[in-house]
């Protein structure tokens, strides 16, 4: 009788997009896996990595629209490690960055299911690819990772203690916060700070739209741009990208 297989799950960053921008790690773990959990932002030419008997499960959450509940991603990591042995879960970009990882993590372990963490590249980083660094010697002195949308739904009042810093501020899933944003800045005086939206950055599909913060919405209207998408705010944007402002 073949042995039972010992239950774990690894939570695996995906990256940006771009499958080659996986960690090798990464790739290893894909190649052994019995099951695969994978979400929206997963680049799903990384299913092709895994074994051919393995089960992959959709398990994406689309912003302000169709999604998986927590709940059932729970209860799915319970059932398939506990059946089948190594389950991974697949997640854009790092998912200790407001990807709910380490939620999975702790659920995992509080069933006695082994838990591992294999980071991958954050969208943010990826700003690169666009000429926009997160940091620049004498210009941004840090960064400022916020959520544009919290838990109940207003944006985080961070933001204004990050616009008293001399750092670049970087916000997730602020799409729907484009005017608020836009309006909190102007009435700091700050509306002529450079921005950027970004969407599919390590992609060849990927949009920019450049300009001061104070016309966010126009920008997003004017370029098409939709989730999942990143908005940084900051000197650091005007390096690459010479910003006209108002």
């Amino acid at each position: 009788m073949m042995p039972a297989p010992t239950p774990e799950l690894y939570v695996v960053g995906a990256g940006p997009g771009d499958p080659e921008l996986l960690t090798i790690k990464a790739y290893k773990v894909l190649q052994t896996a019995a099951v695969i959990l994978y979400d929206n932002l997963a680049n799903q030419e990384l299913l092709a990595l895994a074994p051919t008997a393995c089960e992959c499960i959709y398990v994406g959450k689309k912003p302000y629209g169709e999604y998986t509940p927590q709940e059932t991603i729970h209860e799915l990591i319970r059932e398939k490690a506990l059946a089948h042995g190594r389950v991974v879960r697949l997640k854009g970009g790092d998912p200790f960055i407001f990807g709910r990882g380490f939620e999975e993590v702790l659920f995992a372990r509080s069933h006695g299911i082994a838990a591992h963490y294999i980071p991958g590249i954050s969208s943010m980083q990826a700003l690169g690819f666009e000429d926009i660094p997160l940091t620049h010697r004498v210009i941004s002195e840090g960064v400022w990772l916020l959520t544009g949308t919290k838990k109940d739904g207003s944006l985080s009042a961070d933001l204004r203690l990050a616009m008293h810093s001399n750092s670049t501020v970087v916000l997730y899933m602020g799409l729907m916060k484009a005017e608020e944003i836009a309006r909190t800045y102007r009435d700091m005086g700050k509306g002529d700070t450079p921005a950027a939206v970004v969407q599919h950055l390590s992609l060849p599909h990927r949009k920019l739209a450049v300009g001061p913060v104070a016309q966010l919405p126009e920008l997003v209207a004017t370029h098409g741009i939709t989730y999942p998408a990143l908005i940084v705010i900051g000197e650091v944007v005007a390096l690459g990208h010479p910003v006209v402002k108002e």
